[in-house]
């Protein structure tokens, strides 16, 4: 009986023992699962994002649960002097409409490479996920002042206007075009472009301040930090950081991007 006893006394230790370790697993199962939904379903105001290509600052109205109500979106910056390098480098700064919560973006902005060991600029606009297209009336030099907008003329027809001014030279451009439009944020960003279905080099482009940067939501003009917004950072695949992106500044419509690592 005395062996029966201590038999029953360790079956029951082992019993308890499982349940506390079923328990403990099924905690951090919990805790594990909610992470990846709380990631993979918010993004909360304020918060650092990281990204392979983009950096700047993105707004929409709730990017829980976004709305489709970007009319707009405008800013200035001068066209930044890239260094010289022996291998082709790219950068662009622009703005835009979607793309940050979804697969539509239209934009328009200047880009700066130095390719074959020559500085190049050059001004553009693109409507994915058709190609970019190359504005060959504004001319764009290192120093030149930019400024850009992207406005809904006609919402029933998905009408936009597409400008951008370089007011150095006093040259200009203005489209108007048909996109489909999610509405759903609206972006400050400078971007390392696409090349040939690959992931280019970053050329050092020093520092890009984007200045006056307004979005329109519903008729309704306000800055960046009127609005929910994103803060995002460019790391490369290694997680090495490639630039920084400064805090909004007391106006809460502008903020300076910085070069910091080839890759």
């Amino acid at each position: 009986m005395e062996g029966q006893a201590d038999n029953e006394k360790q079956s029951s230790r082992k019993i308890r023992i499982l349940l506390v370790a079923l328990w403990l697993v099924s905690i951090l199962v919990f805790f594990f699962v909610a992470t990846i939904l709380i990631n993979a379903f918010f993004i909360l105001p304020g918060q650092n994002l990281v990204s392979l290509d983009w950096a700047g600052y993105a707004v929409a109205s709730d990017f829980a649960n976004p709305q489709p109500v970007v009319d707009g979106v405008n800013s200035s910056w001068k066209v930044p002097t890239v260094s010289f390098s022996l291998q082709n480098t790219y950068s662009a700064a622009w703005i835009g409409i979607g793309g940050q919560l979804d697969s539509t973006l239209i934009q328009i902005g200047t880009e700066q490479d130095c390719v074959n060991g020559e500085p190049t600029y050059s001004v553009w606009y693109e409507l994915l996920p058709r190609n970019s297209v190359t504005i060959t009336t504004v001319n764009a030099s290192p120093g030149d002042e930019i400024t850009a907008s992207i406005t809904l003329v006609n919402p029933a027809a998905n009408e936009w206007s597409l400008e951008i001014s370089d007011l150095s030279k006093a040259q200009s451009f203005e489209i108007s075009v048909t996109y489909p439009s999610s509405r759903l944020s609206a972006e400050w960003i400078v971007e390392r472009p696409t090349v040939g279905n690959n992931l280019v080099t970053l050329a050092n482009f020093g520092t890009i301040t984007f200045m006056n940067s307004h979005i329109i939501f519903n008729n309704t003009v306000g800055t960046i930090g009127s609005f929910p917004h994103v803060r995002t950072i460019m790391n490369n695949r290694q997680n090495i950081r490639l630039v920084s992106v400064s805090s909004l500044a007391s106006d809460s419509a502008s903020f300076s991007v910085r070069y910091l690592n080839y890759t």
